[in-house]
């Protein structure tokens, strides 16, 4: 934390933009901890804290327009690709999407502080095709909520965080060891989870025609089409494939209790 308080007072605004914009288009940065750190430095008087927050909301800004542009155009394709680095991109995907389903586009005002979501939530606007003015809207009141939360905590308590800083530079040496030890034990967990989700990673296919041909033969009434397009991309007026069922996708656990049990089911999906 001290280094870090150096490093701000040394590079100033840059600093801030560059983390701020960083956490915003996806990377593993702690803005938050950035936001803390420049709150303390306003609070000694090394730059002003008005200037700070308006740089820190301009950058994240910028980082959101850009994937809510890029989720216009490409779509589920750019979420799969910011969940890459996660251990269920399915399930990182759908925690966003459940986020929007539950509270609407008012997510975007709260997302900042769900690990997660912070990311997805503006390429998923932009892949719902929501108005761009709205957008903007919601997600500069959501911007500011984050950047002045974490900002004011470092404002108001930039003694208490000095005090913690001389603490551990007091006790380093132990501190080091104990995240040296975290982290190991934080690998070997995430290793383990993606051994045990790995053979969901593999989603089996079938081609449009082999489908087709099955459902005009004497199979058809052994076939069960399911569709589980997402909320936000489904539209209860929309064409449907003959004869499929509408399932919400984000109520799984009691859409599949009323499938039957001796059909192949096929799903599609947006």
């Amino acid at each position: 934390m001290n280094h870090l308080f150096s490093l701000i007072a040394h590079h100033e605004y840059v600093l801030i933009f560059a983390v701020v914009l960083a956490e915003a288009i996806g990377l593993p940065v702690p803005a938050a901890l950035a936001l803390v750190a420049a709150g303390a430095a306003a609070a000694a008087h090394t730059l002003s804290l008005p200037r700070a927050l308006l740089t820190a909301i301009a950058a994240m800004l910028i980082g959101d327009t850009l994937l809510f542009v890029l989720g216009r155009y490409m779509g589920w394709s750019l979420l799969g690709l910011l969940c890459r680095l996660s251990v269920n991109p399915e399930s990182c995907v759908l925690r966003s999407a459940e986020s929007f389903y539950k509270r609407g586009r008012t997510t975007l005002l709260i997302a900042k502080f769900i690990p997660g979501v912070n990311t997805m939530a503006p390429p998923l606007a932009g892949s719902m095709r929501m108005p761009v003015r709205q957008f903007l809207r919601l997600d500069v009141t959501g911007a500011s909520l984050y950047i002045l939360t974490y900002g004011g905590l470092g404002f108001l308590f930039r003694d208490f965080l000095a005090a913690l800083t001389r603490g551990f530079q007091t006790a380093s040496h132990i501190f080091g060891e104990v995240l040296f030890a975290a982290a190991i034990v934080y690998t070997a967990y995430r290793f383990w989870l993606y051994h045990k989700n790995k053979v969901y990673r593999v989603v089996p296919r079938v081609q449009v025609e082999e489908l087709a041909r099955k459902l005009q033969s004497d199979e058809k009434d052994k076939i069960l089409i399911l569709d589980v397009r997402s909320h936000g991309y489904y539209d209860a007026n929309a064409e449907r494939i003959k004869g499929s069922i509408r399932i919400e996708p984000n109520n799984l656990s009691e859409e599949l209790k009323s499938l039957p049990k001796d059909k192949d089911i096929y799903l599609y999906c947006t």
